[in-house]
């Protein structure tokens, strides 16, 4: 499969996978809610392994620290001031739609703004390689279940009915698929700076897990015990995404690599073909001075 292939495939599911969490509160919310509080802490350790196992390295071999570093900044300023834009706009909606609640469009956008991230990182990760874009989807899939949980009762919660919030998270789950398949085109044809998009994406990724998760886990964890739960499960999050980011390297084929061996040696091939009509010309210039 050519890696557009998966880009395509891991997109597609990555983003249906995500709505496998929204389609089972509207089966049984009691155990969605019960799954939620499971898959949470863990969607924290899958994202913080995917930053500092995969995602950061890879950066830093693709551009100097610095610029990664940065980049990886600038990625959690912008999701902050993304969220704020979008609270901002709430904010001023409210009251004008006397009839309809207006933080439905306000859960809407950030469910499709979070995909369209989504895909970015998943496409930056397969423009690396294979297992990069492996490791990053297992991660993006791992925080997008509780998370479309949330914004499935939110929905429900506010007299939208099941169909519709199942239409419209379908929709929105598009968005994954949409941006990978247009960053990895953008990267293919205009060489992106991957390691700064990486960069970037680090911090979209940490920006999620320190500002979102964990203070929810603070907030709903054991207070008179230091290691509980939710605690176990982030740990085992970290760990096992970061051993099935050490496998895919392991076992998968590193695309880009063999694409840039491919490409040097049909350079070296081009100019050694070069030489060899230089010294044919050459040769015929000597014969035709003998003759002379």
């Amino acid at each position: 499969m050519s890696t557009l292939g998966y880009v395509i495939t891991f997109s597609i599911a990555g983003g249906m996978v995500s709505l496998i969490g929204g389609l089972l509160i509207i089966s049984k919310e009691s155990l969605a809610h019960k799954f939620a509080l499971y898959a949470t802490p863990f969607a924290a350790g899958a994202l913080l392994a995917a930053v500092f196992f995969d995602l950061l390295p890879e950066g830093v071999e693709k551009a100097s620290p610095e610029s990664v570093f940065m980049s990886t900044l600038a990625g959690i300023l912008t999701f902050f001031f993304l969220e704020r834009g979008l609270h901002f706009f709430h904010h001023h909606r409210h009251g004008q739609d006397a009839d309809k609640d207006p933080n439905r469009f306000l859960v809407i956008a950030g469910d499709t703004l979070h995909n369209a991230v989504d895909g970015v990182v998943i496409a930056a990760g397969f423009l690396v390689s294979i297992p990069t874009g492996i490791a990053t989807t297992l991660a993006v899939v791992a925080h997008e279940i509780p998370q479309e949980i949330g914004d499935f009762g939110l929905l429900l919660s506010k007299g939208m009915s099941r169909g519709k919030v199942i239409l419209v998270n379908i929709v929105s789950a598009l968005a994954t698929f949409v941006f990978a398949v247009t960053t990895y085109l953008l990267g293919s044809s205009e060489q992106l700076p991957l390691g700064v998009l990486l960069g970037v994406s680090a911090g979209f990724l940490l920006y999620i897990a320190m500002s979102d998760i964990i203070p929810t886990l603070h907030a709903n964890g054991a207070k008179h015990k230091l290691i509980d739960a939710s605690a176990a499960l982030l740990i085992a999050g970290v760990l096992i995404v970061g051993l099935l980011i050490n496998l895919a390297h392991d076992l998968v084929p590193h695309d880009h690599g063999c694409e840039e061996a491919s490409h040097s040696s049909l350079e070296e091939s081009e100019d050694d073909h070069d030489d060899e009509c230089e010294d044919d010309h050459n040769d015929e210039i000597d014969v035709h001075k003998d003759e002379e």
